[in-house]
């Protein structure tokens, strides 16, 4: 059973990962530009909304990726560990749906009740967010920490180095960065290769 998964992930990596387009996107320390997007409860959610936090871990993600799924209820721990400590995290699926219909909003929303999300879960239609942020993959994080009324990136890449299982990870890169902004200190690493699907991006 180990080898078929570890084939199916060595699969997934060549057939999903490969030619993906290179954006320019957000730079560590780059001040990011607001933006609103609808989420699965049918509201408008801004990154402006946040302005009381001290920052957000923003996560490109989607419902069909097995690296998403891999990664789905660490997803959903670092909410319930960072939120109350003033770092939700705020979930973004920009695939068009056309080339992968399991990313609807349709069945964003069912996956997000299904999941019990207690975090947003935005559909990114036109995919502008995540060109602005140069996002590439599924998962792939931007932790962004409060200056001021501004969003600042901290830190890019990946949540940790084991896709596959949780336990494996003997580098939790957004923990270790989240705690560092929190204890007033720099982020060890800030940026790492985000391994997973590649965004499905519209025609041009």
């Amino acid at each position: 059973m180990r080898l078929v998964r570890n084939l199916f992930f060595t699969a997934a990596i060549i057939s999903l990962t490969a030619a993906r387009p290179a954006l320019p996107g957000y730079g560590v320390g780059d001040t990011v530009a607001d933006f609103k997007l609808k989420n699965v409860n049918g509201k408008m959610v801004a990154l402006s909304d946040y302005k009381e936090s001290k920052g957000v871990i923003l996560v490109f993600d989607c419902n069909t990726c097995p690296f998403s799924k891999a990664y789905n209820e660490r997803i959903i721990d670092l909410h319930k560990k960072y939120n109350s400590q003033g770092f939700p995290v705020v979930a973004v699926n920009a695939n068009d749906s056309r080339v992968s219909p399991g990313d609807s909003f349709d069945e964003m929303v069912r996956v997000a009740k299904q999941k019990n999300y207690e975090f947003p879960y935005l559909i990114d239609e036109t995919q502008k967010v995540a060109r602005a942020f140069g996002a590439t993959n599924t998962p792939h994080v931007f932790i962004l920490k409060r200056d001021g009324q501004d969003f600042k990136v901290a830190y890019i890449g990946a949540i940790d180095n084991s896709a596959k299982d949780a336990d494996n990870a003997d580098k939790k890169y957004v923990e270790e960065a989240v705690e560092a902004l929190l204890a007033g200190k720099e982020v060890p690493i800030t940026k790492t290769k985000a391994i997973g699907c590649g965004i499905k991006w519209k025609d041009a």
